[in-house]
């Protein structure tokens, strides 16, 4: 990894998340409730997804205003939210937000990240998060991008190490959320890391990565390790 020392001309970045990104799968849209409230409750509220907001402060949530409105108070002025699309029928089926950004120090995280059952699992999830990267490092210049999660996400802890996040430890009582105790578990990905992790996307989400019935050839964190062996 290349550590960048002199910061001697380091100047503020610009905050995340102010337009569309696309990709081949999925198209991210900056939230707008008039636009995408209904189609967001479609995808991820209403008790058969309850799941979904197991690990989260706020949800699960019984009507499309409540989730707006309880998004909405739980959101602080900095937070950047894009909506997920599916190209193949425009559907929406996930949001995520950059959060917690600090853009005179050049670092974000991601969160809240919701994904709807068919996004779950898919190539098309995977490229939306690596969209949402590109978008940090490459046109922003970012340092650095955090992903954090209630430690007992196992399934999100999965998902960050897979994604190429380095864990960092935990944050021990962190929060009360929902009447219970959350101890927090960071990850990290820095800008030195980026171009490592992005070949690694590139390569799996090649087309040819994927066989007739869409199932990957190769994983993707086999996709990083030919530049991580050089």
């Amino acid at each position: 990894m290349m550590t960048k020392t002199d910061l001697s001309g380091f100047t503020p970045r610009p905050l995340p998340g102010g337009r569309v990104l696309q990709g081949r799968l999925v198209r991210l849209e900056p939230l707008s409730w008039p636009a995408h409230r209904d189609g967001l409750f479609a995808a991820l509220g209403g008790a058969a997804h309850a799941a979904i907001w197991r690990h989260m402060a706020i949800g699960p949530f019984a009507s499309a205003e409540m989730l707006r409105k309880s998004f909405t108070e739980a959101a602080s002025d900095d937070w950047r939210t894009l909506v997920i699309r599916l190209l193949a029928d425009s559907d929406i089926v996930g949001m995520a937000s950059y959060m917690r950004n600090r853009p005179e120090h050049g670092s974000t995280e991601v969160g809240c990240i919701a994904y709807a059952p068919r996004l779950q699992n898919s190539a098309a999830g995977t490229e939306a998060m690596a969209l949402m990267a590109a978008h940090v490092f490459d046109e922003l210049r970012y340092r650095r991008y955090e992903w954090k999660c209630d430690d007992a996400n196992v399934a999100s802890k999965r998902a960050a190490i897979r994604l190429g996040f380095t864990f960092e430890g935990v944050f021990r009582q962190d929060m009360v959320v929902k009447g219970r105790n959350r101890d927090t578990a960071w990850f990290s990905m820095l800008d030195g890391e980026w171009p490592e992790v992005k070949a690694g996307y590139d390569a799996w989400l090649a087309p040819d990565n994927f066989d007739a019935n869409d199932r990957q050839r190769r994983r993707l964190e086999a996709c990083r390790q030919p530049l991580a062996a050089q």
